[in-house]
């Protein structure tokens, strides 16, 4: 568990961050939203001590960071930036173990954990463990970045703007690739966005800063339900908001008996995500499967009923 405790960075008479206190809870997802200048990167970064905080403290599983020294500290959390920083002389399977082995890991346990996260991350590591920076694309070196501040199994990753460069299509499945490998190691990740999509799209909690202020802090469904300011409204967009609740809900959820033309969605997928197969296709409704069987169909009309009631 994460507690941020009135923390607050002063720079001469500006206060970036100003007395803001949060809890994340181990194993779970914590976004934080907000525009240029909010003061949301310098809150991650005292996190790790990269910024020291001029007033509260953070504690790590009950423990003060200010009571390690920060070297110490930053292995035990892993640290993923836009653009990755890849080391560009060192190969794949370098940069992953790059903390095991500042940690003196022995090398067969080196190659074991690297290669265990680039299958993770569905890179076949015969083929992606010798290759440079360089030679990768764009979603494969952020793969790799996050790969490596995962590597030494830290007790917490922060990410901050880490999908920013990508293009949107590159962009949602590295979203979904983080998630994926989330709930299966069950990390506890803090992330920095400006985009309140990809907040919604990845968080279990939701942080919007304002200012140097926390303003609301709570789950996707109650950011978009219940706005605390109006900055926040804006932020979720009154039009997109009824749009935005669908993305929260599982088509399964309204599957109704029947059939319908076309491809199957998975009854994991989002209204969202059948409202645009639907509008794309011009059809009123969507088959659905569960397990690779048919599960019955979602229409139009209890998509709509849906946002009608949420708008």
């Amino acid at each position: 568990m994460i507690e941020i405790d009135g923390i607050t960075k002063t720079y001469g008479a500006m206060t970036a961050v100003d007395a803001v206190s949060m809890t994340v809870e181990t194993g779970t997802i914590t976004v934080i939203v907000g525009t240029s200048g909010s003061g949301k990167t310098t809150l991650l970064r005292m996190i790790n001590r990269l910024e020291e905080p001029s007033a509260g403290e953070v504690r790590i599983n009950g423990e003060a960071t200010h009571s390690l020294k920060p070297h110490i500290l930053r292995r035990r959390i892993g640290y993923a930036i836009q653009g990755h920083g890849l080391f560009p002389h060192h190969t794949v399977g370098r940069n992953i173990g790059a903390v095991p082995e500042l940690l003196n890991w022995p090398k067969d346990k080196i190659r074991a954990r690297v290669d265990e996260l680039l299958e993770l991350f569905s890179m076949d590591p015969d083929a992606f463990r010798d290759r440079y920076p360089a030679e990768l694309s764009g979603g494969q070196q952020q793969r790799v970045g996050v790969a490596r501040a995962l590597a030494s199994r830290p007790d917490l990753l922060l990410m901050d703007e880490p999908f920013g460069a990508l293009d949107p299509i590159i962009r949602t499945r590295a979203q979904e690739d983080l998630r994926r490998i989330q709930q299966r190691l069950g990390s506890t990740i803090m992330l920095v966005t400006h985009d309140m999509e990809e907040a919604i799209r990845l968080g279990d909690r939701v942080a919007v800063m304002d200012g140097g202020k926390l303003v609301q802090h709570g789950t996707p469904a109650e950011i978009i339900a219940a706005p605390a300011t109006e900055f926040v409204a804006d932020m979720v967009g009154d039009v997109e908001r009824p749009l935005r609740l669908l993305s929260l809900i599982p088509a399964g959820e309204v599957v109704e008996e029947g059939t319908a033309n076309g491809e199957a969605l998975p009854a994991s997928a989002s209204l969202r995500d059948a409202l645009s197969a639907c509008l794309w296709t011009g059809r009123e409704a969507v088959p659905i499967e569960r397990d690779g069987a048919a599960a019955g169909r979602v229409t139009l009309a209890a998509i709509r009923a849906r946002a009608e009631a949420h708008g």
